[in-house]
């Protein structure tokens, strides 16, 4: 699993509790599959269809660094499935792990189209073409 992005945990993303906000989290989670999803696919129409359980592990302060991590489960005729853990950089304790996270790539119509990807690609391999 590649970890591509890093959060610094804010005043404003915290909760009553002073502990990393779930809402806050799940934004950012959303964010990093779409855009995974999207450099993927080669589309920017694409969605988040469907998000598996979600199971808090651990959480965050003010301060501490997270690091989101994403990777591709599968590729569909129309979606990308992804899993998703988010750690903390600073207890190296997991806070999520999510699963199944299914992104479907969107025509000009609204409608799921197919993309016709079929394995994880780098944008340096695709450069090199």
């Amino acid at each position: 699993m590649n970890f591509h992005t890093r959060k610094w945990i804010k005043p404003e993303d915290l909760n009553p509790n002073g502990t990393l906000f779930g809402g806050r989290l799940l934004e950012w989670i959303d964010e990093e599959a779409a855009l995974y999803a999207i450099i993927q696919l080669e589309n920017p129409r694409t969605v988040t269809k469907f998000m598996s359980e979600i199971n808090f592990k651990s959480s965050a302060k003010k301060g501490d660094i997270i690091e989101i991590g994403i990777d591709t489960v599968k590729f569909g005729n129309s979606s990308l499935t992804l899993c998703c853990e988010v750690r903390n950089k600073m207890t190296r304790e997991v806070i999520i792990s999510i699963e199944k996270i299914i992104m479907v790539s969107l025509g000009e119509d609204g409608k799921p189209q197919k993309h016709g990807k079929t394995e994880k690609e780098f944008v340096k391999d695709r450069l090199a073409k």
